[in-house]
């Protein structure tokens, strides 16, 4: 029976996950195979701290070069995350002819293209299957099972600490601070949690699924970043009473030729199939012209469904390496077709606007002017309070209208004396 060499850099949550299923089922993955993998080494710059897996120390250690030098590991397995050093010992892991499996949802967004064609060059395997959705596989979804079709539309809720706190307003029926400090005392948040609730998180993702899906690779910067940080407690309600939830979502859309990309705050339908997706879990919806629309829906997050993902990768590496047909499957496939990036002021679609007004005769009619005169129709109002010279909340529901046009027009409402807070704009997606 064969054997392949596997070092692992990082020891944190991922990779204690990834250490304990390796030492824990070599039967099990040898069987899948048809070879034996040995963890050769793992690297850690603490390597103090406890933790719940036992390893034996003679193959822990804190130099890197132990793993990315050693002529016998075959396979690297990334798992400190961030852009650098992580860039620097994957290239170096390529230079030396050693396939690499990473989660690097960050490196991979802002550095993807540059370390794909890295690894064509040196001709090794690159897998990256826990960078986007936890233990969802929809990267092998959209690199192997889905390769046949063109792919229009995807809808991922792909941050878990956003869909927690917004889940927790709808059903709990608690502020968005009070939320937030919830995921937090449960360990759902980190302590800075702005890099999941103003959505970058869920950018970086989307970077990755759109080159994937699209064959279009996107910088970040030209990707639209809004969070829910401005989501209130009467936001979600009055989208629950319209028939809608509200849901972070990466949207990636080629309509015509040309690609959509963003990170917003949307009203769904209580009928569509990402409404129902509560707490930490993920799913991402895919629409394309042979399989229709398909959901992948299971954890985000956590040790175990990530450990599942970058052992998948392991697994499919090493029978490469066996059967000696190494990049198999293409990363990804150019789609020349896509002529541009629209730009997000160009883009359409209904809205939810959440204004505050002054109950007063006439104030309306004004708003309604301003939309009119920007080709923006209402299709309907909804005011519940009446609270003579006091502030009120209206709700409109907007006709399809472009991003531009509500902008323009917003503007001009908000500088009405009458409007006393900045009003609430949200996007409806079907």
């Amino acid at each position: 029976m064969p054997s392949i060499n596997i070092g692992v850099i990082g020891f944190g949550t991922v990779g204690e996950g990834v250490v304990r299923a390796l030492l824990g089922k070599p039967q099990f993955l040898e069987k899948r195979i048809g070879a034996r993998l040995v963890l050769k080494a793992v690297c850690d710059r603490d390597l103090s701290r406890k933790r719940e897996v036992k390893v034996d120390r003679g193959i822990l250690t804190t130099d890197v070069n132990k793993i990315l030098h050693s002529p016998d590991i075959r396979i690297v397995v990334e798992l400190i995350g961030g852009v650098h050093p992580a860039k620097e010992f994957i290239l170096e892991a390529f230079r030396r002819g050693k396939h690499v499996v990473t989660a690097n949802k960050a490196l991979l967004a802002e550095c993807g293209k540059e370390i794909f064609e890295a690894a064509k060059r040196a001709n090794v395997d690159l897998y990256f299957e826990a960078s986007v959705g936890g233990g969802i596989p929809i990267i092998k979804a959209l690199r192997e099972s889905l390769c046949a079709n063109h792919i229009d539309t995807m809808l991922g809720i792909v941050n878990g600490t956003s869909n927690y706190i917004l889940s927790a307003m709808s059903e709990e029926s608690l502020s968005f601070n009070q939320a937030l400090a919830e995921a937090k005392k449960k360990g759902y948040a980190e302590r800075n949690p702005a890099l999941d609730i103003e959505g970058f998180d869920s950018a970086h993702k989307l970077a990755i699924l759109t080159l994937l899906g699209f064959g279009k690779s996107v910088d970040l910067s030209d990707i639209y970043v809004e969070g829910i940080e401005d989501i209130s407690l009467s936001d979600i309600r009055y989208a629950q009473d319209l028939g809608y939830v509200i849901k972070l979502l990466a949207i990636a859309k080629n309509i015509d030729g040309c690609l959509e990309a963003r990170v917003q705050p949307t009203l769904l339908s209580r009928e569509h199939l990402l409404s129902n997706v509560k707490g930490v879990y993920n799913a991402i919806y895919v629409h394309s012209d042979l399989a229709g629309g398909t959901l992948f829906y299971g954890r985000g997050a956590g040790s175990k469904p990530a450990a599942s993902s970058v052992l998948g990768d392991i697994i499919d590496v090493a029978r490469n390496i066996k059967n000696d047909s190494i990049n198999r499957v293409p990363v990804y496939v150019e789609d020349r077709t896509i002529r541009k990036l629209r730009a997000f002021s160009e883009t359409e679609s209904r809205y939810y606007l959440r204004l505050s007004v002054i109950d007063k005769p006439g104030c309306l009619a004004m708003i309604a002017r301003i939309l009119g005169r920007h080709g923006i129709s209402i299709a309907s109002v909804v005011q519940k309070e009446r609270k003579q010279a006091k502030i009120v909340p209206v709700v409109m529901m907007l006709h399809d209208a472009k991003e531009r046009n509500v902008r323009q027009a917003l503007d001009q409402i908000n500088r009405l004396s009458a409007i006393k807070k900045k009003t609430v704009a949200i996007r409806v997606e079907r």
